[in-house]
């Protein structure tokens, strides 16, 4: 269905992406319960049957459209297909998504007063990738115990004056 729309197959981190020039348009996620369609530019869409969904409230761009049954695809592949050929036209129009910038993001209180004490540690956060940046202020973020939130920092410590993000 997705190649009857014109874009060309190839496999991205193990999924197979479908492609619009050389940009990513829509991949196929498969999970334990679903399996969904990612449209890479999702937040652009119109949603006129409400059926993207944001996967987590981090997620800034991307959307999926879920699916549990092949028969839902194919009662939906009208639905389905509009959806991917608006996808493929906010890519020829040359529409980006406006993502929120790390100094956006906030920064949790007990981590700000590490940073003024520690400004070799400050340095080492600010040269940091945005998006190692952002991983490491959600989180610290995450915990609601001041406790648990000083002791993710402390362990976190020695990878950030390595240059290394959370998951390196």
């Amino acid at each position: 269905m997705v190649l009857d729309c014109g874009l060309n197959e190839e496999l991205k981190r193990g999924c197979p992406c479908y492609t619009y020039g050389k940009a990513n348009i829509v991949l196929i996620h498969v999970f334990k319960k679903y399996c969904a369609l990612l449209f890479f530019k999702g937040a652009l869409l119109n949603d006129p049957h409400n059926l993207l969904i944001q996967q987590t409230p981090n997620v800034q761009a991307a959307r999926q459209l879920r699916f549990i049954s092949t028969k839902e695809i194919a009662t939906k592949a009208d639905i389905i297909k509009a959806y991917i050929y608006e996808a493929i036209e906010v890519e020829r129009s040359g529409l980006k998504v406006t993502l929120k910038k790390t100094e956006d993001y906030p920064i949790p209180e007990v981590f700000q007063k590490k940073l003024a004490a520690m400004p070799h540690l400050k340095k080492a956060f600010e040269s940091l990738t945005p998006g190692r940046q952002r991983a490491y202020l959600f989180y610290f973020s995450q915990p609601k115990q001041l406790k648990t939130q000083e002791t993710r920092i402390e362990k976190c410590i020695p990878k950030i004056l390595e240059g290394k993000g959370l998951h390196d």
